[in-house]
């Protein structure tokens, strides 16, 4: 079962007098974790490299910012993966101290900048949700309402026009059930949008 993070959790290495500020955090896109890196460039103006790894819907992203090839990003993503983390962004902001780490030191640095961080996460059981419409008379407003708030469905846009609309996301694995006892509450007249 993949995993997320609580929270942001961060770590902050002294490596041959060049300091590595790691963060992991969770992110839902790739938009969302170009924007933490693109804040991350604004909040270090003074850094030399900006280096990143990204894991979410299937999707994968590395970039070693200026780093010898292959020596930043892809060995912080390779860290995520271990993990079985899902919906996850690893950065991490070096300051150059003046001495060079060569491949294996850089390799070494950047992982264990990731490692250190996650060593203090929380991680949380990725919950697979799926968004559902359905339509109802205006008598069957309340009904439906707290049938959603029974199951813990978390309601989004809700329109009134000539019947009641509604939509809403529920946990992949109670959506069978919730759309049973919908169906029988409805007695027919809860149509489902496609």
């Amino acid at each position: 079962m993949p995993f997320t993070l609580a929270q942001p959790v961060h770590s902050d290495l002294v490596i041959k007098k060049s300091r590595f500020i790691g963060c992991v955090q969770a992110v839902p896109d790739r938009a969302a974790a170009q924007a933490v890196v693109a804040g991350l460039r604004t909040e270090h103006p003074g850094a030399t490299h900006v280096c990143w790894a990204f894991l979410a819907g299937g999707q994968s992203a590395a970039n070693d910012d200026g780093e010898p090839g292959g020596t930043a990003g892809r060995p912080m993503l390779e860290v995520l993966r271990r993990q079985d983390l899902e919906g996850v962004l690893a950065t991490v902001v070096r300051y150059f101290g003046g001495v060079k780490l060569g491949a294996g030191g850089l390799v070494r640095a950047y992982t264990d900048a990731v490692a250190q961080a996650l060593l203090s996460a929380h991680k949380v059981p990725l919950q697979k949700t799926v968004m559902l419409r359905c339509t109802v008379p205006y008598a069957m407003e309340g009904i439906l309402r707290r049938e959603l708030q029974l199951a813990q469905a978390v309601l989004g846009e809700v329109r009134h026009g000539e019947e009641v609309e509604f939509e809403f996301a529920v946990q992949d694995a109670d959506a069978p059930a919730l759309v049973a006892r919908l169906n029988e509450t409805g007695q027919g007249i809860l149509r489902w949008a496609d």
